[in-house]
């Protein structure tokens, strides 16, 4: 990105922020300090209250470059490059977090019954979606690649890190809870040094901590999902929690009039349909939310809430292509988009 681009990017943050999945609403501050870095694929913005020195902001985006050189597809010497380079052939020992991260990933893929999948990596690659050669591929190229989106043949061991894609041609692709993790890390930096409030926003996976200045709750808005960025569909009000959006808005293209987004269903290698266009969890850990809406996105409103009532104290937000709303109970929600209605 162009830096006249990124200082654009900085001055719409200062007030009023939009980011790529919710932004935050808030009123610009002179006591509040903020730091923007491209990273991650996205525009990461954090904002330390109390003790947000330089030294915090560094370690907080020093860790998060350090996650994306371990985790990302895009870098080939990346722990997940190795471990899809040597997919068929042998095991490849990683850092302990990466193994941490894949271990999740593979337990959400389990008891989502594979609507979370890791292992989606080639059908990821397949499309290209926001890459130069994205396109709808012929049947025979999903059936041929499909049969290697198996989490049943991610082999784990954790006795020494170690990580094998049994059948050649596999391919992590961990876009889907890396920036989570990323995200749980960088508010634990935070509180260890002392930040008393913060408000985290990696491209879209919120953490806020602390208790704002006047005790009021956190209010954030969630994006409209068929609208252009920055127009909300309602404004969620929470306390020390994690919010996570996955939409079908964050990365797409459109051919032959017809939509076709980033979510993909690891069962049919086709971006899932099934009437939702963003859920939007709100939970305690944000990794877990990152991969766990991915899931329920996938799964479907019925089999998405059959699955959240496994994760006490977890909430969410429904929005289907129809422009009606749905929340779970404890959702503190107000629709400010009068196209929408909650039923």
């Amino acid at each position: 990105m162009k830096t006249n681009k990124i200082k654009k990017i900085i001055r719409v943050y200062s007030c009023n922020s939009l980011m790529i999945l919710i932004f935050f609403l808030f009123s610009c501050n002179v006591q509040e300090t903020s730091r923007l870095e491209l990273v991650l694929g996205t525009v990461c913005a954090v904002t330390l209250y109390d003790n947000g020195s330089d030294s915090v902001y560094n370690d907080i985006f020093s860790r998060i470059h350090e996650i994306e050189n371990r985790m990302s597809v895009n870098i080939p010497s990346s722990d997940v490059s190795r471990i899809n380079a040597a997919a068929g052939v042998e095991a490849v020992q990683v850092h302990e977090d990466v193994f941490l991260v894949i271990e999740r990933a593979k337990y959400f893929a389990e008891i989502s019954g594979g609507a979370f999948d890791p292992t989606i990596g080639p059908i990821v690659s397949l499309w290209g979606i926001g890459g130069e050669n994205q396109h709808v591929p012929s049947q025979e190229e999903i059936a041929n690649v499909l049969p290697l989106v198996n989490y049943h043949f991610l082999d784990l061991d954790a006795e020494t890190n170690s990580v094998f894609l049994t059948q050649k041609g596999m391919a992590l692709d961990l876009g889907a809870i890396a920036k989570g993790y990323a995200a749980d890390e960088a508010a634990n930096i935070a509180k260890r040094a002392g930040v008393k409030r913060a408000k985290i926003d990696l491209g879209g996976n919120i953490v806020l901590f602390g208790v704002k200045a006047d005790k009021t709750p956190w209010r954030v808005g969630i994006q409209n999902p068929e609208d252009t960025r920055g127009s909300t569909l309602g404004v969620l009000q929470t306390i020390e929690k994690t919010i996570v959006t996955s939409g079908i808005y964050e990365r797409y293209f459109e051919e032959d009039g017809k939509h076709y987004h980033h979510i993909f269903d690891p069962s049919t290698g086709y971006p899932a349909e099934n009437g939702l266009v963003s859920v939007t969890l709100i939970t305690d850990i944000s990794m877990d939310a990152d991969a766990l809406s991915t899931a329920v996105f996938v799964l479907g409103y019925d089999a998405g809430i059959r699955l959240l009532e496994t994760f006490p104290g977890t909430e969410a937000v429904f929005a289907f292509n129809d422009k009606s709303i749905r929340t779970t109970p404890g959702v503190l929600f107000t629709l400010t988009d009068k196209d929408y209605t909650i039923k």
